[in-house]
């Protein structure tokens, strides 16, 4: 004999269901995927892509796999290319924000970085003699 399942039970069984035939499917679309993915791409690992909070996915994550993707630089007006592998370290290993893009080259990055940490050096010091007058 059957026993009666409660309304919360039988939801509890129907999420299970769906969850695991999406897992299902989804792993059949990532092996497709992966076969036709074109030369001199790298594969996304969704796992690791930090949480957007977004009702779509970026365009990397829905094709699965990173391209080259040209830039101009805001600061120098360069053109410049963001590597398919700069691009996996940036979303999944320094856990980048999913819809940012490369708008800097490499060098001029790095002076920007230098401008703020002196704008931060002077702001710190700013405060501090503040505090000193304060006392």
């Amino acid at each position: 004999m059957n026993a009666m399942k409660s309304a919360k039970q039988r939801r509890g069984v129907t999420k299970a269901q769906r969850n695991r035939r999406k897992a299902e499917g989804s792993r059949a679309a990532k092996k497709q995927e992966q076969t036709l993915r074109p030369f001199l791409t790298v594969p996304v690992n969704e796992e690791l892509l930090a949480p957007n909070n977004s009702y779509g996915a970026p365009d990397f994550v829905t094709r699965g796999f990173y391209v080259d993707r040209p830039f101009r630089c805001k600061d120098c007006g360069k053109d410049q290319v963001w590597t398919a592998t700069q691009q996996k370290w940036w979303y999944e290993v320094a856990k980048g924000f999913a819809w940012s893009t490369a708008i800097r080259c490499r060098a001029c990055r790095r002076k920007e970085q230098e401008r703020q940490a002196n704008a931060r050096q002077v702001h710190l010091e700013g405060t501090a003699r503040k505090k000193a007058r304060l006392l």
